[in-house]
């Protein structure tokens, strides 16, 4: 089932710092004074995918990473058309000696990262990618290690009391991932008794907590030192490789990842339906409201064609029938 591909992208991808422009670029988390009226995501969550509205002001934020000269945004680079490293190339040179140039960042993510680098430094290559695993996303964004997270990042109103949120830039919904052979048929009770593999931190595994189909979807020793990792894992990704090797039965995770997934190995599908309804959205730290309403104001261009560029370079050949991204909602 494509095992050398997708377990030797897994498990060689984990733990990788970053990848772009630079390498140890400082991130000073701006305190949020943009004159602009700040709005706590605690306050309501009616309606979480509503954001800021948009301006092309330079506030603290906007104005820190101007004087920095880099923007850094992590992403993932282990999910195939969205965000993954191509392979590297060896070329002999006149002395006959090789030398090998890594491969580069890819995706409808990393398009969309670029963009937005573009847009507040008038360069896309001004930007320094950091590759961070799924559960990390939040921390990252907490602790300053990066600007923004452009990483297949599910709005809702638990992570939107955690980060700031831009308008949604993609509509995506969970769905189960098993072999073509499996007696499974979608999030039900076929999976009653089976093993089931999810990211940590994602919507996936807060799904299976609320209703798990009588599945085993939970490690022992989860998030302590004893976790083996096995159902619950750092990268979504992984999930496929223990479903290659027949450590688990079925994964539940985004249908937008999954038929990535699916792409990449023949002898796996999607099935059932999406069960959810979930957005992706450009994520900061709580208070740069300054760059939540820029990255705002470049999504109001993006939808106008870019968006549907990136979507038939990377998505529409396994994600068909998506007629364009979804309509901003704002507070």
């Amino acid at each position: 089932m494509g095992l050398g591909c997708a377990l030797t992208a897994s498990l060689a991808l984990v733990g990788l710092p970053h990848a772009g422009a630079g390498t140890d670029v400082p991130v000073r988390p701006a305190a949020g004074a943009d004159g602009l009226v700040q709005v706590s995501a605690a306050d309501s969550c009616r309606d979480p995918e509503a954001s800021l509205s948009p301006s092309g002001a330079d506030g603290a934020s906007v104005t820190m990473i101007k004087a920095r000269g880099k923007l850094v945004v992590g992403v993932d680079q282990s999910s195939y058309n969205w965000g993954f490293r191509t392979p590297p190339t060896v070329t002999r040179q006149p002395d006959g000696s090789f030398k090998e140039t890594p491969g580069e960042l890819r995706g409808f993510d990393i398009d969309l990262a670029r963009a937005i680098a573009k847009d507040i430094l008038g360069d896309e290559n001004r930007i320094v990618f950091r590759t961070i695993p799924t559960n990390q996303r939040i921390a990252a964004l907490e602790s300053g290690k990066v600007d923004l997270v452009v990483r297949t990042m599910t709005i809702n109103c638990k992570r939107a009391e955690q980060v700031a949120f831009s308008t949604a830039y993609f509509q995506a919904g969970q769905q189960v991932l098993a072999p073509k052979s499996s007696l499974i048929t979608g999030y039900d009770h076929s999976l009653d008794g089976k093993r089931v593999c999810t990211a940590e931190g994602s919507t996936a595994y807060e799904a299976l907590e609320r209703e798990s189909f009588g599945s085993v979807y939970k490690d022992k020793g989860d998030g302590t030192k004893d976790d083996p990792d096995l159902l619950t894992v750092p990268n979504q990704l992984d999930c496929l490789a223990r479903l290659q090797l027949g450590e688990v039965d079925a994964v539940v995770t985004d249908n937008a990842l999954a038929a990535g997934q699916a792409a990449q190995d023949p002898a796996v599908e999607l099935k059932g339906k999406p069960f959810t309804t979930e957005y992706y959205g450009v994520a900061a730290k709580l208070g740069n409201d300054d760059l939540v309403r820029r990255v705002n104001q470049v999504l109001v261009h993006y939808r106008q064609g870019p968006w549907q560029k990136a979507y038939d370079t990377w998505l529409k050949a396994d994600l068909p029938g998506i007629s364009g991204p979804p309509a901003p909602k704002y507070k």
